[in-house]
């Protein structure tokens, strides 16, 4: 059972992406079939079935890599070749050299691999004419400039939905947690309730991470692809509020423990913390307009005409009880900070 598991993958490949898989394979079989004829184009299929990948990016990093390690590998079977005859102790004193080029040249794990497989076929195959050799190289570049050609003009993916839905949803999970301070500094709270607050933080660190990955994958779908024109603003705006959710995110982590740290019952009658809790209201308000303005990017030139914004300038604090001036001054300079990546830059403007 566990086998079959690690042989089937969590989710399948897109259906368009094994169609343009299926595409590109048939053309450059084809394509250097008529410009090749003397022999079975497998190099331009090899070539084709490895460079289509889901973006168009991926797919010229992919050609590439296929491209030189196939001229590696055939260069190197017609020399060994050319030297030493032909025996199947050849083909293992070619894979050998190959494997430890790659590695002397810390060459990525796909040239690395393609060098020595594509030695061993030509070796195996028993060619060993500098017209075969040449031959393979046209052959495979071939398959790797239409399976480029297929990425380019069959659709190509823009992966933007899943990354803005996750910094929106970290968005909302930050402010969220801002809210949930607020209800710890508002009155008593028994231990379990500020242990399950500090768990909802930390749990805002992976759901960063998620949302970093997501921004990472679409942009890589963005580039070179020819419709991201019509996406870069939507995802500049995801992105800007993608780098100030970072600083965030540490700051609601660091505040929830500090409250969960020092926190005891009569931490409420400080009048201080009374207005921290208001900013901290301001505060989850103020984001969720941020990130309603990465849902919509065309709404205006200010990121917040449609609401003014709610937090307020810096605190004065007063003088607070020994026991809670520890608590209060942290919280007051992590306030500061999250006040700084929300409304800063817009009051600089």
């Amino acid at each position: 059972m566990r086998l079959t598991a690690n042989l089937r993958a969590k989710s399948r490949v897109p259906l368009l992406q094994a169609v343009k898989t299926s595409v590109a394979t048939v053309l450059a079989w084809l394509v250097a079939q008529l410009l090749l004829p003397t022999e079975l184009p497998i190099f331009a299929a090899i070539a084709a079935l490895l460079v289509v990948q889901p973006s168009v990016n991926q797919s010229l990093g992919k050609a590439v890599e296929r491209s030189l390690g196939v001229i590696g590998g055939v260069l190197i079977a017609y020399a060994v070749a050319l030297a030493f005859g032909q025996s199947s102790w050849i083909v293992l004193l070619a894979v050998v050299i190959c494997i430890m080029l790659a590695w002397a040249l810390r060459l990525s794990p796909g040239s690395a691999n393609q060098i020595p497989i594509s030695a061993m076929l030509v070796l195996s195959i028993g060619a060993s004419t500098p017209d075969y050799a040449l031959d393979r190289i046209i052959e495979t570049v071939i398959g790797a400039g239409i399976a480029l050609v297929v990425n380019l003009v069959i659709v190509p993916p823009v992966l933007l939905a899943p990354a803005h839905n996750a910094i929106i949803l970290l968005a909302g999970e930050v402010a969220d947690s801002f809210d949930r301070m607020v209800t710890a500094l508002e009155g008593p709270q028994p231990t379990a309730v500020l242990e399950e607050t500090m768990i909802k933080a930390r749990l805002l660190r992976p759901m960063q991470v998620a949302a970093d990955s997501a921004i990472e994958q679409a942009e890589e779908s963005l580039t070179l692809n020819p419709r991201q024109a019509r996406y870069r603003r939507e995802f500049a705006a995801d992105t800007a509020l993608q780098v100030r959710l970072r600083t965030l995110v540490t700051r609601s982590i660091g505040m929830t423990r500090a409250i969960r740290d020092r926190y005891d019952d009569s931490l409420h009658l400080e009048p201080t913390v009374r207005a921290i809790s208001i900013e901290l209201e301001r505060a989850a308000h103020d984001l969720r307009l941020l990130a309603r303005q990465a849902e919509d990017p065309d709404a205006g030139s200010h990121p917040l005409t449609a609401e003014p914004l709610a937090l307020t300038a810096p605190l004065t604090i007063s003088m607070p009880h020994p026991e809670h001036w520890i608590l209060i001054g942290s919280l007051m300079e992590d306030l500061r900070r999250v006040r700084e990546e929300i409304v800063g830059e817009i009051e600089s403007q």
